[in-house]
């Protein structure tokens, strides 16, 4: 069977789960295990105390359409990893790439190329969905949960997504992790009293917590983070752009709802109706090309809509969209050209009496 999914969903998969690699001293699990069915790609990592699964919703080549399908699962080594992601970072990011197993290899094929990486069609894999499937299916202990997480481990969940849910059922049992397409678990640790082999806890318990800061918080009654954080002195100024994707939603379906009640109000039409209607359509376009993006792939939009905040900020749109233009084989200076002429033609026009 053969999957087909685009490079940079394919470099996004291999980013999310590399961290999560074990070391050469368990070689069954020292790569990237990819898991493809019928449906998805997969691509799981394991270092024996978190576990990382991430998924892509693939395209079977047209050529298998009616074929049954026939799931495969390959571990890619990691002495391999260094050059797949080289080697993706050479196609171009919407370009399909189709993932077939061999006897003895994994192949990427691309439009402009092709890689083939060694495989062991027979190397062993934990069983990651019974142990993800387990996980979730956890019932939280009747005592209060306090666990004990490692920071070093924490931070390799900065890869998975922008946002994660979390769910902690015991203090000795791993905490689930999900994401969009994403899902992992890492387990918890001894908690020590310093770095060294001492065995003393003195943080176990929530009470220890409140006994050990005591003395520091009883000074203040407890409040709310909304009672007391400060509130921002003033909104957002209307011309400064924001970075955020949430925000430039919303921005843009405002501008959608502004322009079209504009349309329905107005007493005539005119440069002004004409220039609300433009901006109508173009703001919804926009959001429905910014949903699709983040449906498909949030970081990437996140990425998008702060490059575009900080062209737009930078004043000179005019000047990329020249760029953009030329790059994509058009010829802007020919529509500059024909505008100019419009434009002549319409002020040579008599005004009505």
């Amino acid at each position: 069977m053969s999957v087909t999914i685009n490079a940079h969903q394919l470099g996004r998969l291999i980013a999310r789960t590399t961290g999560h690699i074990d070391d050469d001293l368990t070689p069954a699990l020292h790569g990237i295990r990819l898991d493809a069915d019928a449906k998805y790609l997969y691509a799981v990592a394991t270092d024996r105390f978190t576990i990382a699964a991430a998924r892509y919703h693939h395209h079977r080549p047209d050529s298998e359409h009616t074929a049954p399908a026939v799931p495969f699962a390959r571990t890619i080594p990691a002495a391999s990893l260094p050059a797949l992601r080289e080697w993706i970072n050479t196609v171009p990011g919407h370009d399909p790439v189709t993932v077939t197993p061999t006897d003895d290899r994994l192949r990427f094929t691309a439009p402009a190329g092709e890689l083939a990486i060694t495989s062991d069609p027979d190397a062993d894999f934990i069983d990651w969905r019974g142990l993800l499937r387990g996980i979730i299916e956890q019932t939280p202990d009747s005592e209060p949960v306090f666990p004990a997480l490692s920071t070093r481990l924490q931070a390799r969940w900065a890869s998975a997504d922008a946002v994660v849910r979390v769910r902690a059922t015991g203090d000795h049992r791993p905490l689930l992790v999900a994401g969009e397409d994403f899902l992992g678990a890492q387990m918890p640790t001894r908690a020590r009293r310093d770095g060294f082999s001492t065995e003393t806890d003195t943080l176990a318990t929530l009470d220890d917590v409140r006994t050990a800061w005591h003395d520091a918080l009883a000074l203040s009654p407890a409040t709310t983070p909304q009672a007391a954080l400060p509130v921002p002195p003033r909104p957002r100024p209307r011309h400064d752009v924001t970075k955020d994707i949430g925000e430039t939603a919303a921005d843009l379906l405002k501008q959608v709802l502004r322009s079209t009640q504009y349309l329905v109000v107005a007493d005539n039409v005119d440069e002004t109706f004409a220039a609300h209607a433009t901006a109508g359509v173009t703001a919804w376009a926009a959001y429905r090309y910014l949903d699709a993006l983040h449906t498909a792939d949030p970081h990437l939009a996140a990425s998008v809509v702060a490059e575009t905040a900080e062209q737009l900020d930078d004043g000179a749109i005019s000047e990329w969209a020249w760029e953009a233009a030329t790059e994509a084989g058009h010829d802007p200076q020919k529509w500059q050209d024909e505008d100019d002429k419009r434009r002549t033609q319409h002020a040579a026009q008599p005004t009505p009496a």
